[in-house]
């Protein structure tokens, strides 16, 4: 069941006091659960007793005015409620703005549980995140693992501090770094897992070289998830899988190049393609490397693939997405 261990009471009282936390809580839970996710009973014991609203006191939701903060401490009780509703809701929320942009966010429960069921880990791995974002993902893995084998890396000091501050609240302490995401964290390297919580336009080179062999990486690449399996080869490590079936949109890595997002509607591919959410996961996929229409052909060619159809690999310095097989007649540069 992993290295569970008992959140200090003092850490505890504000749920244990207020039924309405405690209720949300736990339907969020049986939410998750009704959509097939929490198969694995570790990873249901910890989105039952890591408790989300200690890592998202306050939210910002968007409405006719512009944004509006919604924060547990409200002494509206109307508002308040709607706190309770979102924090306990199945839906990523804004955490963090900066001059109307947003640059930290709580991502949706069940795709957290989704990615942390897909990335196998087992006892005695070490894990690196990428993002830390409000400390949510770093807790349960926390939760699961102890504290010794997370670190986490995030850009942004505001958003360390307060992650420290959120993780402590719960009686969690991994090792939280402020630093390039990119870069990963050598020195405390090697890990038997690194999963990102932010979208990358291609995967960074040091992460498979921090990696142990037999490693995984699991992150949001494009509008897809793929999971990569790092193996030792003479020339260096090799980071190679498939994509998972689930789409997923993240906040950008910061300090990584922008992913680039293909025009709306380009020149002769029509309606039909732009409004398929498989074909907008292909143009994104292959922006910058494969003109839109031969990317509709690929795609009316292979009769609408699959996201599970397509893969990434990097090796020798090189990195490429690809349809069915590496080494295949359809592969494009990754992020260029």
């Amino acid at each position: 069941m992993g290295a569970h261990r008992e959140v200090p009471s003092e850490a505890r009282t504000e749920a244990a006091t207020d039924p309405e936390l405690d209720e949300a809580h736990q339907a969020l839970v049986r939410d998750v659960v009704a959509q097939g996710g929490l198969t694995d009973p570790a990873w249901r014991a910890a989105f039952e007793e890591v408790e989300r609203h200690l890592f998202v006191p306050y939210y910002y939701v968007h409405g006719s005015r512009g944004y509006e903060r919604l924060w547990g401490e409200d002494p509206d009780p109307v508002r308040r409620r709607r706190w309770v509703r979102g924090v306990y809701g199945d839906e990523a929320l804004a955490t963090r703005m900066r001059d109307g942009e947003l640059i930290s966010s709580s991502s949706q429960p069940s795709l957290m549980a989704l990615m942390l069921e897909a990335l196998d880990v087992r006892g005695g791995h070490t894990v690196l995140e990428i993002g830390t974002g409000p400390g949510y993902n770093a807790a349960l893995l926390s939760h699961r693992l102890g504290d010794a084998a997370v670190t986490s890396v995030d850009l942004d000091p505001e958003i360390t501090d307060a992650a420290r501050g959120h993780l402590a609240a719960a009686g969690y302490r991994p090792t939280v770094i402020t630093g390039d995401g990119a870069r990963g964290c050598p020195q405390r390297a090697p890990y038997d897992r690194i999963i990102a919580t932010c979208t990358l336009p291609s995967v960074p080179s040091a992460w498979p070289e921090q990696c142990s062999p037999g490693a995984r990486i699991l992150a949001p690449v494009a509008t897809g998830l793929v999971s990569l399996e790092v193996r030792a080869t003479a020339h260096g490590p090799r980071a190679e899988g498939h994509f998972l079936h689930t789409p997923a949109y993240f906040v950008p890595l910061r300090g990584a190049s922008p992913l680039s997002e293909p025009v709306s509607r380009p020149g002769g591919v029509p309606r039909r393609a732009i409004g398929d959410e498989l074909f907008r996961f292909l143009l994104t996929l292959t922006v910058g490397s494969l003109d839109p229409r031969d990317a509709l052909s690929l795609w009316e060619r292979e009769e609408r693939p699959q996201r599970e159809r397509y893969g990434v690999t990097v090796a020798e310095g090189r990195q490429w997405a690809w349809l069915d097989d590496p080494e295949g007649p359809y592969t494009w540069s990754l992020g260029v």
